[in-house]
């Protein structure tokens, strides 16, 4: 009998939304302008036997890695801290990626009461973004953006603690991480979702191309292949598999990771669905690396402890 593919989910969330942890875009006010619309299908607990029970057959989980899911700013070291008791049960996740306030006096006391986690990795913090890049002149140089020294801080400080950032922005500022990320060349750096290519006109394409071969220079950059879903172009299922092979043409299959970005994908797509997408584009731009960008170069990039982890 043919053994199941290892699997590791790099980028998902997970929230019991009963007091423990407070998120307020899932429990208090609704975001008008969450970049994917209405999200009420999410705004309910999701939590590790729930990813588990969203693999399909064939596959094994064998590990996965929660990042932050905007819980209350004030102490991120009560997410991590559930994350971790919830792991202690459940085997999953396997590491997280924490959030910390950049920029501020209180960055490093956060990184080093959640770094008391064994699965602590790193971090996701977003630098200041505008929603359309003709907007990128009037935000550049501001407090909070990819410009400001005293957010860049920041980086510094995960470097110097060997932890990891997760870069979220949407693709028109993808050159300006990879400038930012030129003074901090000790940093390992793991791109969210595809680059965010929101723009899909052929202008859009080749700016996001142009930003990802410029972060692609750096090598301690990898990519996560997840979520293309857009709040400018409807869910193309062609068109997305033609972008995830591309980014796996642009940053080297030893330089991909999957991820589901579950619960937020099932807005457009079952696990089955994106897994299936990624399976093909994989099939179509490096078909030799299937077990590197599933399950190898993730355990790598985020140092999991995958052995003996079960299903």
């Amino acid at each position: 009998m043919e053994q199941p593919q290892a699997l590791i989910d790099c980028h998902h969330h997970l929230w019991a939304l009963d007091g423990s942890v407070h998120y307020p875009w899932l429990e208090d006010e609704i975001l008008e302008d969450f970049f994917l619309g209405d999200y009420s299908a999410f705004r309910r607990p999701f939590l590790a036997t729930d990813l588990k029970a969203l693999v399909p057959a064939g596959y094994r989980l064998a590990g996965s890695v929660h990042c932050e899911a905007e819980a209350a700013r004030a102490a991120p070291e009560v997410e991590s801290d559930w994350l971790t008791a919830h792991s202690a049960a459940h085997g999953l996740p396997t590491a997280l990626v924490g959030w910390a306030a950049f920029g501020t006096p209180d960055c490093e006391a956060q990184l080093e009461r959640q770094m008391r986690s064994a699965l602590f990795r790193g971090v996701r913090a977003k630098p200041r973004t505008v929603r359309h890049a003709q907007q990128c002149a009037d935000l550049h140089g501001q407090p909070g953006t990819l410009q400001d020294p005293t957010w860049t801080r920041g980086l510094h400080l995960l470097a110097e603690r060997e932890l990891s950032w997760d870069l979220r922005v949407p693709a028109w500022h993808l050159e300006d991480a990879a400038e930012a990320l030129e003074a901090v060349p000790g940093l390992d750096v793991i791109l969210n979702h595809t680059g965010l290519p929101w723009d899909r006109s052929a202008a859009g394409l080749a700016l996001w191309r142009r930003g990802m071969c410029r972060l692609a220079e750096n090598p301690r950059v990898v990519v996560k292949l997840s979520e293309l879903g857009s709040p400018m172009a409807a869910w193309d299922r062609a068109q997305n598999i033609e972008v995830l092979s591309e980014a796996i043409g642009i940053f080297d299959p030893s330089r991909c990771l999957f991820a589901s970005n579950f619960p937020v994908t099932g807005l457009n797509a079952s696990y089955g669905e994106w897994l299936c997408m990624v399976e093909e584009a994989i099939a179509d731009a490096a078909p030799q690396a299937r077990q590197a960008i599933l399950h190898d170069n993730a355990a790598r990039c985020y140092r999991l402890p995958v052995d003996g982890i079960g299903a």
